[in-house]
């Protein structure tokens, strides 16, 4: 399955907000298939070079439903400063098993494939979560504990599942409240 930005389903279709199903385990061979190819994507999204040669956007994680498919398949990478990746994980079924009372926020705000009109506020989200799911890069059942950005990828995604967009999350009457308690990540 080849993905760039023409095959991402944008926030004006309906699908875009349907639930997706739990994955059946073992993976399918087109399951497989399916999680490497949202793995891939997000790994090149960040060269340069295959961005503008693919016709990719920059992106540190994508599920399924971004492609069409209503499964609970995602994909995260995020690399450090010097480019070098520093987590990776390509997911089915993940599911947040704990988290902190502490919340957390991104000082930019979040973006999304699925969105490509302008969003601006906070997002707040749980500082530290703890996920389970199967990692095919891995080839075993995993736990995560995520903290800070991570975190706020991972719940990003995972509210894909639920037909959520980081926008429905931000306060309408005042995008950029400040709650004390939370913590700001630049």
């Amino acid at each position: 399955m080849k993905i760039n930005i023409d095959t991402i389903v944008k926030d004006n279709k309906e699908l875009i907000r349907e639930k997706s199903e739990n994955v059946r385990l073992p993976l399918s061979d087109d399951d497989k298939e399916t999680l490497m190819s949202l793995y891939h994507y997000v790994v090149d999204s960040t060269d340069p070079e295959k961005m503008k040669k693919e016709n990719l956007r920059p992106a540190v994680g994508i599920a399924a439903i971004q492609v069409g498919i209503k499964k609970k398949m995602i994909a995260i990478v995020i690399k450090g400063e010097d480019d070098k990746i520093i987590y990776q994980y390509a997911l089915a079924n993940p599911r947040i098993v704990s988290h902190s009372v502490e919340e957390a926020y991104l000082a930019n705000g979040e973006g999304c494939l699925s969105v490509e009109s302008e969003h601006e506020g906070y997002i707040y989200r749980h500082r530290r979560i703890k996920v389970k799911a199967y990692d095919l890069l891995q080839d075993k059942e995993v736990i995560i504990k995520a903290s800070d950005y991570l975190a706020i990828v991972f719940q990003h995604e995972l509210d894909h599942f639920n037909g959520i967009l980081f926008y429905d999350h931000i306060n309408k009457e005042n995008p950029f409240f400040v709650k004390k308690e939370a913590f700001r990540i630049e």
